[in-house]
């Protein structure tokens, strides 16, 4: 990803105003550990200033653009790689969404070097810090859930 310092400091205030940085728990019985973690980044805007978020995601070059029912449209960038990047080019700039965004990068990092059901635990109460630092109201899914299943399937060792 290639974006001036100029560029760069915009992005992170769009972010910043009109974005979200979050990690989710979504239970998933086809995966290891029967959860799928799934990290995002979004940027937000009515529906009729799409043109500016496709400009938005030529510029960054990863991620999709998705138009809701409620006259929003979200950019979304929800690959790892994508996210790493992004990531690591806004957080000097970054000032609302810094805690979110260095959050991100643990979560990432610490996703790779999962072996163990104790081990992915640990990750989904990492995750667990995105209900207080975004004020999540709907949260379902958490490490509380996460260590059930994992018991309950026999891949939490005692």
């Amino acid at each position: 990803m290639k974006l001036s310092t100029k560029q760069k400091a915009y992005i992170a205030g769009f972010l910043d105003g009109d974005g979200s940085i979050h990690v989710r728990l979504k239970p998933n019985s086809t995966y290891r550990f029967r959860f799928q973690i799934s990290p995002a980044m979004v940027f937000y805007q009515a529906k009729k200033e799409k043109n500016y978020l496709k400009w938005l995601r030529n510029l960054i070059g990863r991620g999709y653009i998705r138009e809701r029912n409620d006259s929003i449209i979200e950019y979304t960038i929800g690959d790892v790689i994508g996210l790493e990047e992004v990531a690591k080019n806004l957080l000097p700039y970054l000032i609302l969404k810094k805690e979110q965004a260095k959050l991100l990068l643990e979560i990432l990092m610490m996703k790779k070097k999962v072996k163990t059901g104790r081990d992915f635990l640990e990750l989904a109460k990492k995750i667990d810090k995105f209900e207080k630092i975004n004020y999540s109201k709907k949260r379902i899914q958490n490490s509380s859930e996460v260590e059930k299943v994992l018991k309950k399937e026999g891949l939490l060792a005692p």
